[in-house]
């Protein structure tokens, strides 16, 4: 193909040499500029691109994992992740995105060591060592890494629950940048090649009981947006997602809680809806005003809320059981008015949040391998309380996809199930790790992050 090259001499064009240049370079050209006219809402179908999949509701409509698996079959690579982290990985294109925490073991004499500190609830010790924050990025289809940085050094101020770590928050993108939360540690936002382009330190948390924080951010019109439900003075806050810089902040009225806000657009606004103890808020992305809120839930309360249509589910299941169908039309405090779609009192998880796939909305009991699943227009029952034989406690979140069902327990088995009004069992799979992280899935694969390895199944 011959191109005509033309350039600028005192405001005239001037014609230069034919230049030669491959039909298939140019073909190539033109694919990647299709490519990249692509709109984010229809690239993020085909990728998991943030905590709980391209809808925030679990399920993926476009990928096709195996049902079995095991660690001779279907395993197309596994890599082991140093330090520790809770945090689903998440994909875009061909890579892999994931933190983890790492104890450089380095110790800071003037801090009392964990075996003098006094006797915590749940046994919890403050460190006295350095942690390095790191950003993991691996190729997709080799599990080879990328590139790896270091967002930051410290030594955090609080412990943990022994099932949490200083890498729960998973990371999110919008296709252009890459937005990494570790809590108390920062806020760091780079580009999918790695370049850092902002920073920001909100703050220190204080979890009552220094339980740990977990809270994942939501990037959604620009906006990206932070809830730090803790023991202090808790906030919701909205940045610039291309500076960092905060748009507004608003007080909140809140005992400790981990559940990611839904970031939604619904009749002329955008909805952010926080599920918490006291209230479930729905906020205005545009200046953080309250659209509507309504109580109803139980303590730490950790399961994301989803969507349906014109209503939004909250769950809880800690000290009590709560699940809350309530429209986002409503104005105002809604709370046991008979603008309450529908409510529910027993079966709703503690630390999974629910999968609400096409119409029928799964959650397991407690941290249990109790399985429910309701009409979410309804709230008629579909499948009450059913025991899910092989799996031990729940702490990952199920997932679905191609008509199916996937729940994994700690004890590192997965149930694949037929997206039916009964219980049927397609397969049960292990491997040989204990997986608290919830899957991620792309394509025709599923990403699992046990404690010492990440999987790719294919």
């Amino acid at each position: 193909m011959l191109i005509r090259r033309s350039f600028q001499v005192g405001g005239q064009s001037v014609c230069g040499r034919l230049l030669t240049v491959p039909l298939g370079f140019c073909c190539f050209l033109w694919l990647a500029s299709q490519i990249q006219a692509q709109p984010f809402d229809e690239l993020k179908l085909k990728n998991w691109h943030q905590w709980r999949g391209p809808e925030a509701n679990g399920v993926s409509k476009t990928a096709t994992p195996p049902i079995e698996w095991g660690e001779g079959k279907n395993i197309r690579w596994k890599v082991p992740i140093d330090g520790n982290g809770n945090s689903t990985p998440i994909i875009w294109g061909n890579k892999v995105f994931l933190l983890t925490a790492i104890d450089t073991g380095k110790v800071d004499p003037s801090l009392p060591k964990p075996e003098d500190q006094p006797e915590r609830v749940f046994g919890i010790k403050y460190p006295n060592t350095v942690y390095a924050f790191l950003v993991l990025c691996l190729d997709r289809n080799s599990g080879k890494e990328l590139w790896r940085r270091t967002a930051t050094q410290c030594i955090p101020h609080e412990g943990h629950h022994g099932d949490n770590n200083f890498a729960s928050a998973s990371p999110t993108t919008d296709g252009e940048r890459l937005y990494c939360w570790f809590g108390s540690a920062g806020l760091f936002c780079y580009d999918l090649d790695g370049e850092k382009l902002w920073d920001r330190d909100l703050g220190k948390a204080f979890m009552g009981a220094s339980l740990g924080e977990g809270c994942s951010p939501v990037v959604h019109g620009g906006r990206l947006v932070i809830v730090r439900d803790q023991q202090r003075q808790s906030t919701v806050e909205a940045l610039d997602a291309k500076t960092g810089e905060s748009r507004w902040k608003a007080d909140r009225d809140e005992p400790n809680a981990w559940a990611t806000p839904k970031v939604l657009h619904h009749g002329d606004k955008t909805q952010v809806v926080t599920a918490a103890s006291n209230m479930v808020r729905s906020y205005d992305l545009n200046d953080g005003r309250i659209i509507w809120q309504c109580s109803g839930l139980t303590g730490n309360v950790i399961p994301s809320p989803v969507v349906d249509g014109d209503v939004v589910y909250c769950m809880s299941g800690y000290q009590g059981y709560a699940l809350v169908a309530l429209p986002l039309s409503a104005t105002g405090d809604i709370s046991s008015s008979d603008a309450v779609v529908w409510a529910r009192s027993r079966g709703t998880p503690y630390v999974p949040s629910p999968l609400l796939y096409d119409g029928m909305l799964y959650f397991t009991q407690s941290n249990q391998a109790i399985l429910s699943c309701v009409d979410s227009k309804t709230g008629d029952t579909i499948m009450d309380r059913t025991r899910l034989s092989g799996l031990s406690n729940i702490y990952a979140s199920p997932v679905g996809a191609d008509q199916r069902i996937y729940i994994t327990g700690r004890n590192g088995a997965t149930l694949v199930l037929e997206r039916s009004q009964e219980l049927n069992v397609l397969a049960r799979n292990r491997l040989n790790d204990q997986l608290d992280v919830s899957p991620a899935l792309a394509g025709n694969q599923m990403f699992l992050r046990g404690n010492r390895f990440l999987y790719c199944i294919q």
